[in-house]
């Protein structure tokens, strides 16, 4: 194969554990050209990097299907060998059934699998309880016996713009999630941070949409705790967890953003499970759920924006003093 297209047009997490694709595809094809397709605002994770000949962005959020009909157009003038597609999802199924390439490769759960050139079962569910969503990616290239791990490649600029940030042994956490049942309560990440010894800083990591979280964590908390959301992009975040003694995140794109670079991670599990495959990959890796037998646990693959039975015992059941247990 000398040229070839990855698709993962979903979130942040997703376009990451999606590199594990790229990682394998260039271990196996050096010489081939690899693009990479994403949804507008994913593609700064990429930049710099080393093997990627280029990063194709379609603006889902604005004019979805006038933009995918013209991002069909630029994929089938590239004329590639090959179509790799992660998703699930009609539009995708588009992009990859029509895009005039000589191999196309999906799920079956694909609405237009039928006319890929190859689909291969989504392994997800009873049954496959201790399948990660990376193993599942790597099917589709037939790896499901080699794990290869997502990996992203911060800049030595990245390194260095976060080196003000490292006089001391540090802690980050990125409190916020999308959906209210994945996010570990406010008072109970306060809770934390007020046992985190005083020899380590914490840092609050995440996008600009979470200063308010931030803001009231930190007038809430009886240690200082320092503010970083909004102020550092992707790679640059990467970079700073990289060298923590820990990070702590949600069922959330943080998550996959350490095993990325290989940093400490310790994930918070609410309402979703580990049975799902989205645990940390680095070799620093911890998980933290309830240890309640609670039969409304798991309420979702994706969370809720409140809890259905308006307890939300799987997130306040939690022990913060094992969350503790993991620090060096």
């Amino acid at each position: 194969m000398d040229k070839v297209l990855v698709i993962q047009t979903a979130f942040i997490g997703d376009a990451i554990l999606g590199t594990s694709l790229l990682e394998r595809l260039h271990q196996d094809y050096p010489n081939a050209k690899i693009d990479y397709l994403v949804r507008n605002g994913n593609q700064s994770l990429f930049d710099g990097h080393p093997f990627l000949n280029e990063v194709l962005v379609w603006n889902k959020q604005d004019s979805k299907y006038a933009e995918l009909w013209q991002m069909l157009r630029e994929v089938r003038g590239r004329k590639y060998d090959a179509v790799f597609n992660i998703q699930r999802y009609s539009a995708s199924g588009i992009l990859t059934a029509f895009s005039a390439a000589k191999k196309t490769i999906g799920y079956q759960s694909n609405p237009l699998s039928f006319l890929f050139s190859k689909s291969l079962e989504h392994r997800f569910g009873k049954g496959f309880e201790k399948v990660h969503e990376v193993d599942r990616v790597l099917d589709l290239i037939g790896c499901n016996a080699t794990r290869t791990n997502p990996k992203l490649y911060p800049s030595e600029k990245d390194f260095h713009l976060v080196k003000e940030f490292q006089s001391k042994p540090y802690v980050t956490i990125a409190p916020a999630s999308v959906w209210f049942t994945k996010q570990f309560p406010i008072e109970k990440w306060i809770e934390l941070i007020n046992q985190v010894p005083s020899s380590y800083n914490v840092y609050l990591i995440g996008a600009k949409s979470d200063a308010a979280i931030a803001t009231e964590i930190i007038e809430s908390s009886s240690r200082i705790v320092i503010d970083v959301t909004g102020e550092l992009k992707l790679l640059q975040t990467a970079a700073l967890m990289k060298d923590a003694a820990m990070n702590y995140a949600n069922d959330s794109a943080p998550v996959h953003l350490a095993s990325a670079v290989n940093a400490p991670m310790c994930e918070v599990f609410c309402s979703t499970v580990t049975e799902f495959g989205f645990t940390p990959l680095s070799e620093k890796s911890f998980f933290i759920q309830t240890k309640e037998k609670l039969d409304c646990r798991p309420c979702g693959m994706h969370g809720r924006l409140a809890c259905p039975k308006e307890h939300f015992k799987c997130a306040y059941s939690i022990d913060v003093s094992e969350m503790l247990t993991v620090l060096p």
